[in-house]
């Protein structure tokens, strides 16, 4: 969730041209690791991509977060507090706590595929971004959901306008518009969730929750100050539903031109509960194929293409020395690619995950939701909600693109990879 990297013009408008193919072509070309001009190298393969998410200590993860803490009278949070609620938050997050509310999570991917209106082309990423909205504010924040979702739509919006391509890098200290736009809706955000926050403590009531987690007190650091809870919490809530919606697209896309792979998730898909709330984490783990297909997309096309991580001090990656201050771009696209890890790489096999289903554990070969100390905290989350989705989806409908000689969406790069437009037809499955 940090800002996007801020190249030098001349790289910049090299890759702004085709950032996919120059990336493909740089991997084949240059191997491992390549340098695109002094002081700007590529991780292309999936070893090194791999060595440079877990070197935390000489690539650290940019320091300057999307939604950087509010500046009050009575201070920020320190490092140390930020580091806690980064902990309590993730209590929350860990794969057997999304286990335990999947119930919670299938109905709205069922209210999505339920909703979706049959036999006419819609554009299908506001959609889809609506409803896993929905499920991610839900899972964060239970019952308060509703009040907080037109906040996290804003927070959204002001995130895109951040993120969007600009010909010049201002410094941060800079109040551009979209930056005041930015602090505008998380104080807004910030003063929907602090009387949530209040009422949970003076009533005892903290939830089950994300936020009832962070609420909790640790035998470690006892209570959480509310200031740290509540700046921890907006990237975070974009993130639930963010990323998984560009993920989303190239899903539904595959799932209308591979008839048949979605025709094996529709039959998996079939024996889950009529009533999705009766959904658990066996019926989720019992989609070995629908899991494949989405783990196949995410290799293919990673939501976040492009990781940027700078250099802490000198130190040696493949056959480069790596100067102090240097940026090191981990490019997951061409590492999915790699023909030493995955046969036909470029080609769409679901069933690659089921031969060797150790694969997606095995270092650099599935780096879709990042790796390392600084891997995606929701991963687990995002997972369970493409996977039910999908499935839902599949269970009810056959998906078609629109007629014609050019694919009814455009690929954005900058950011993420994302079928921006995606226009899909549904009709009922018999």
């Amino acid at each position: 969730m940090n800002e996007p990297p801020r190249l030098p013009e001349g790289s910049f408008a090299a890759w702004s041209r085709d950032r996919l193919a120059v990336a493909r072509r740089g991997a084949d070309e240059c191997g491992d690791v390549w340098q695109l001009e002094p002081g700007v190298y590529v991780a292309a393969t999936a070893g090194p991509c791999e060595a440079v998410l877990h070197r935390a200590h000489d690539f650290p993860k940019a320091p300057s977060p999307l939604f950087p803490p509010l500046k009050r009278s009575s201070g920020t949070p320190t490092p140390e507090e930020r580091s806690h609620a980064h902990a309590a938050r993730m209590r929350g997050l860990r794969p057997q706590a999304v286990a335990a509310r999947i119930g919670e999570i299938a109905p709205g991917t069922a209210r999505f595929a339920d909703q979706w209106p049959t036999d006419q082309d819609i554009e299908i990423l506001p959609p889809v971004r609506h409803a896993l909205a929905e499920i991610g504010v839900s899972y964060l924040y239970s019952e308060d959901a509703p009040t907080l979702l037109p906040f996290a739509a804003q927070l959204f919006l002001a995130r895109e306008v951040l993120v969007r391509p600009s010909r010049w890098a201002w410094p941060r200290w800079i109040p551009t518009p979209a930056r005041r736009f930015r602090t505008q809706q998380q104080v807004a955000f910030t003063d929907a969730l602090r009387p949530i926050v209040h009422r949970r403590r003076s009533s005892g009531r903290l939830g089950d929750d994300v936020l009832g987690q962070m609420l909790q007190p640790s035998p470690h650091y006892g209570l959480l100050p509310e200031e740290a809870v509540l700046d921890t919490l907006p990237a975070i809530t974009v993130a639930t539903f963010e990323t998984p919606s560009r993920a989303a697209g190239w899903i539904l896309l595959h799932l209308a031109r591979y008839p048949e792979a979605a025709s094996r998730v529709a039959a998996e898909a079939a024996l889950l509960p009529a009533d999705p709330a009766a959904t658990t984490s066996a019926h989720l783990d019992s989609l070995h194929y629908t899991d494949a297909l989405v783990r196949e997309v995410l290799r293919l096309y990673p939501p976040s293409w492009l990781l940027t991580r700078r250099a802490k001090r000198q130190t040696e990656l493949a056959d480069y020395t790596i100067n102090a201050g240097s940026t090191v771009l981990v490019c997951p696209y061409t590492a999915h690619r790699d023909a030493r890890e995955h046969t036909e790489p470029d080609e769409f096999q679901p069933e690659r995950w089921l031969e060797d289903p150790d694969s997606p554990t095995k270092p650099g070969v599935f780096l879709s939701f990042g790796t390392g100390p600084h891997g995606c905290e929701g991963a687990a989350l995002a997972m369970a909600m493409l996977t039910l989705l999908t499935a839902q989806t599949a269970r009810r409908y056959h998906l078609s693109e629109p007629p014609g000689p050019e694919p009814g969406y455009q690929v954005a790069t900058f950011e993420g990879l994302a079928t921006v437009g995606l226009r899909l037809r549904a009709t009922v499955r018999g």
